[in-house]
């Protein structure tokens, strides 16, 4: 059976829960929901696993924190015999306004710290799917952005992103990241600049 493995990048514990880091918790926790599983707590992270048409696909949420999130990804990838081809993470991203998105094959970590400890530990050729979180932030006020609640209102705006991102994953699994790119960035909004 095929198997594939989506990462959302998150920080663990109830503190950061809805903060807009945890975007990619929160991701995989819609898909989760929608697919009537459950996560565990296993090592490195919550997992859970689900089937699509044949194929197995591997949830994780590190419980690393952010910063370590290679360590997860690299274990749960050897630990299934996963191929790295196979690997989707998800992350946030200040450079995106919120709710955009933009699906790649491969690339730079942009300045996310999550992304840059996967990448020292297995490479960049992982694909990867950016969620924006705008970055109505000052000056020195990054950390303070990404590691606040998301208001109700920016809950709304990202609701269809999230929906998306579920589609996205199911794309991903079935048609590989070429058709899946193809399909979806021309859906972030980001296409209008």
């Amino acid at each position: 059976m095929d198997k594939y493995l989506v990462c959302g990048l998150g920080n663990p514990g109830e503190e950061y829960a809805g903060t807009r880091h945890n975007t990619g918790f929160m991701i995989l926790d819609a898909f989760a929901k929608a697919s009537n599983i459950y996560f565990e707590d296993k090592r490195y992270g919550f997992v859970t696993s689900t089937s699509l048409k044949g194929r197995k696909i591997y949830l994780l949420k590190p419980t690393t924190f952010m910063n370590l999130s290679g360590n997860a990804v690299r274990y749960w990838l050897n630990e299934e015999r996963i191929d790295q081809s196979r690997l989707l993470v998800i992350s946030d991203d200040v450079a995106l306004p919120l709710g955009d998105f933009r699906l790649k094959a491969n690339g730079s970590n942009g300045g996310h710290n999550g992304l840059g400890h996967i990448m020292q530990l297995i490479g960049q050729d992982f694909a990867r799917l950016r969620v924006g979180v705008g970055n109505e932030f000052p000056r020195g006020g990054q950390v303070d952005w990404v590691l606040g609640q998301y208001s109700e209102d920016e809950l709304k705006a990202l609701q269809p992103t999230i929906d998306n991102a579920c589609d996205i994953i199911k794309s991903f699994v079935l048609q590989g990241i070429d058709i899946t790119m193809n399909q979806y960035n021309k859906l972030g909004k980001h296409k209008a600049l």
